[in-house]
């Protein structure tokens, strides 16, 4: 696909970029959306009654399980050309930063390093008493297995619902969104906030925009580009033409 002059021109001037991707991105490797993964055993419950603390509370074997299940899900899928693409452009642009809402950590396997995790990261754990990141415990059989250091039940690292966002990773992102010279949105539906109003708090503060998505989101209308299509087939396309 051909990349707008004007876009490449603002590749040139810019001194920081900043990227945003959403579950667009995780899709085209084969992880199911929240929502769409609930299939086969897991048809008949609702996503949200299973992701919150009171869900785990009352239920804490079933909510391990369902996201044992997810992990399974995410450990199968391998980054695709639009993780690899973003990967390179970390090593070939001196400020750059990636922001996602996804918490498969496909980035971070794809080689990113500088990844701001606004939603956690499904393949850690933590305490769900402590809060506290726990990354081996003994196996007792127990479902879900204990903390080692309190005896407290282990949880996903994700963001439940109910659940504040983590404080330094979403001051970050929105320090990192204010202060950069060009923002893509890539593979996000704009819905979900606080990271919905990241592209906005860049736009107001001069960024140039770009958004990279398969159909209109509430973006669209105030990006400064928009190409459209799938992350895989547009990302490559930009980080060909920057070498150019």
């Amino acid at each position: 696909m051909t990349i707008p002059t004007e876009l490449l021109k603002a590749f040139n001037c810019a001194k920081s970029i900043v990227v945003l991707t959403g579950a667009g991105v995780s899709a085209e490797s084969g992880v199911p959306t929240f929502r769409d993964a609930q299939t086969g055993l897991w048809s008949n419950f609702n996503p949200e009654d299973l992701a919150t603390p009171r869900a785990f509370r009352r239920n804490p074997r079933l909510v391990w399980e369902w996201y044992e299940w997810r992990r399974k899900l995410v450990a199968e899928a391998k980054p695709n050309s639009a993780h690899a693409a973003l990967a390179e452009m970390e090593k070939i642009l001196p400020e750059f930063h990636l922001i996602t809402q996804n918490i498969d950590g496909l980035h971070q396997r794809a080689g990113s390093q500088k990844v701001v995790e606004l939603h956690g990261n499904i393949t850690r754990t933590k305490c769900f008493e402590e809060g506290t990141i726990v990354p081996t415990w003994k196996e007792t059989g127990d479902v879900p297995p204990k903390c080692p250091n309190c005896g407290g039940l282990l949880r996903p690292d994700v963001v439940w619902f109910e659940e504040a966002m983590p404080e330094a990773e979403t001051a970050l992102a929105f320090r990192l969104s204010a202060h950069c010279d060009l923002f893509f949105s890539i593979g996000t539906s704009a819905l979900v906030y606080p990271a919905a109003s990241l592209p906005f708090e860049a736009l107001q503060s001069g960024a140039t925009v770009v958004e990279i998505n398969p159909q209109s989101t509430a973006l669209t209308e105030k990006a400064d580009f928009v190409l459209t299509g799938p992350a895989g087939v547009v990302m490559p396309a930009v980080l060909s033409a920057m070498r150019v």
